[in-house]
C-alpha cells in the first residue's frame, strides 16, 4: 500500500508557548497546510478554485487528539488522507508525526461552498475526479 500525502513542517519559536512546546492550536495550522498542499499537488490551488469555480473549501468540524508534545526545532511531517467523499463534503484523517511517533491525530470534515452565498455546493466533477484518483494512488 502507498503512503498518505505527507508535508514537512519545522517547529519555529512562533509555534511554541513559553515552555518551548507547540501551542495546541497551532496543530490546526499544520493540518490546514497539509490539506492545502495536498490540493496543490493535484494541480488544484485554492485561488484557482475561488476564481475559476467560485468555490471555497471550509472546515465544518475538527476532532483532534493530542498524544505527545512537539517542541522547538522539531522536524515533523503531517499526513493527510481523504477518508470519505459525498456531494459537497469530504473527510480527512490527518496526523502530525515526529519520525515514527504519532504526536497528534485529527478527523476533519471539509465542505465545498459557493464563495458568495457560503452555502454548500457539490464538489465540481473534475475536481472530485482528481481527488478520487489521488485516493486510489494511496490505497484508500
Amino acid at each position: 500500500m502507498s503512503s498518505p500525502f505527507t508535508w514537512p513542517v519545522r517547529v519555529y519559536f512562533e509555534d511554541t508557548d513559553a515552555g518551548g512546546v507547540v501551542f495546541y492550536g497551532n496543530y490546526l495550522k499544520f493540518y490546514e497546510r497539509a490539506r492545502t498542499e495536498w490540493l496543490r499537488s493535484l494541480g488544484i490551488g485554492q485561488q484557482f478554485l475561488k476564481e475559476s469555480y467560485g468555490i471555497l473549501f471550509v472546515v465544518k468540524n475538527v476532532s483532534v487528539e493530542y498524544r505527545r508534545s512537539a517542541v522547538l526545532d522539531d522536524a515533523l511531517h503531517v499526513t493527510s488522507e481523504v477518508s470519505w467523499m459525498k456531494g459537497a463534503s469530504l473527510g480527512f484523517e490527518q496526523g502530525v508525526w515526529r519520525g515514527d511517533t504519532l504526536l497528534s491525530s485529527a478527523k476533519v470534515t471539509v465542505v465545498c461552498v459557493d464563495r458568495q452565498t457560503m452555502r454548500p455546493v457539490p464538489i465540481p466533477a473534475d475536481v472530485a475526479e482528481k481527488m478520487v484518483a489521488a485516493r486510489r494512488k494511496t490505497g484508500e
